[in-house]
């Protein structure tokens, strides 16, 4: 005996799927909150880095890591590999970037941090991923990062891991 679907159905199904789709973005930010995708850091005002407490007595190890999109006409690079960083004090660094083609194009970086848990005690101040980067042809820019890691970040964390990867957000301007 089939059973058959009822006109109930025909309406709760398409209900569901708005209210699952309508729940994508606010779940998706708490999977990026708790694994640091897509750069959920922490974005503080200078002022505010000013008046954070300096950690004299802990070191943190802050790696610079770079990765293109798959195709992309770049060449990008963190200026460093790492640094050693006390906690509540800013630091700067930059990294490079240089579109390959004799055009036009628009870039932009995207951030992660790892660990996750690791994310909003990482504070950028200034940061190149804030804004597209238009390039001219061959043109080559540093892209400058000045940053403040919390001095609440737990004390089981040695490394934090600022990974940015460069897109092609305008395959080609004419």
């Amino acid at each position: 005996m089939k059973k058959q679907i009822s006109t109930r159905h025909l309406f709760i199904i398409p209900i569901a799927m708005f209210g699952f789709g309508y729940l994508m973005v606010p779940i998706y930010d708490v999977f990026c909150d708790l694994t640091g995708l897509n750069g959920k850091t922490g974005s503080i005002s200078e002022a505010q880095a000013q008046v954070i407490s300096v950690d004299e007595n802990r070191l943190i190890k802050v790696e610079f890591i770079s990765s293109l999109n798959q195709g992309a006409e770049w060449e990008f690079a963190p200026v460093v590999k790492s640094m050693m960083v006390n906690p509540g004090r800013s630091y700067s660094t930059s990294y490079t970037a240089v579109n390959q083609l004799d055009m036009e194009m628009v870039g932009q970086a995207i951030p992660s941090v790892s660990p996750g848990k690791a994310a909003s005690y990482f504070n950028k101040t200034e940061c190149f991923c804030f804004n597209q980067q238009k390039f001219a042809a061959n043109e080559e820019k540093d892209m400058p990062l000045t940053f403040v890691v919390d001095p609440e970040l737990p004390d089981d964390i040695s490394t934090v891991t600022l990974s940015y990867t460069f897109f092609d957000v305008n395959s080609r301007i004419n």
